[in-house]
């Protein structure tokens, strides 16, 4: 019940379709406030591995982030901008700590750019290998 996107040499990996329609919610209703995703290894596509409600903070989000494997995120970023609108940014975030399996380091880098571009809506990228390179302030410094 997912589809698949065309097989390329450097990853068959598809994206199940609960994972596009939970982006979708994300970025359309504010349902989520971030969306975890992982790679399940046996189907060869891409999973919904947690979801955060629109109350959920960012140090939530990061706490749910696993400290030795891989994962991609989108998080939905809310800010006042200097003239008092408010906005919203989408992040998409590559986390792949330098504690996790090089097996897992790989898989995640060659599907990381077909699995973005199936989510349309992404405002920034970012590549982490440890926290602070997705800190809060990194974040708002992008959006801004």
């Amino acid at each position: 019940m997912s589809f698949r996107m065309s097989s390329n040499a450097s990853s068959g990996m598809g994206v199940s379709d609960h994972s596009t329609t939970t982006f979708m919610e994300l970025q359309r209703k504010k349902v989520h406030r971030y969306v975890i995703f992982k790679i399940d290894e046996k189907k060869k596509e891409v999973v919904v591995d947690k979801t955060g409600g629109p109350a959920e903070s960012y140090d939530d989000f990061t706490s749910s982030l696993p400290e030795n494997d891989c994962r991609y995120a989108v998080y939905d970023f809310d800010y006042v901008t200097s003239d008092n609108c408010q906005k919203s940014k989408i992040f998409f975030i590559a986390w792949s700590p330098a504690t996790s399996r090089i097996r897992a380091k790989m898989l995640y880098a060659t599907s990381k750019d077909r699995f973005r571009r199936v989510l349309d809506g992404i405002h920034y990228e970012i590549q982490a290998t440890d926290p602070t390179e997705m800190d809060l302030e990194v974040i708002r410094d992008r959006a801004n």
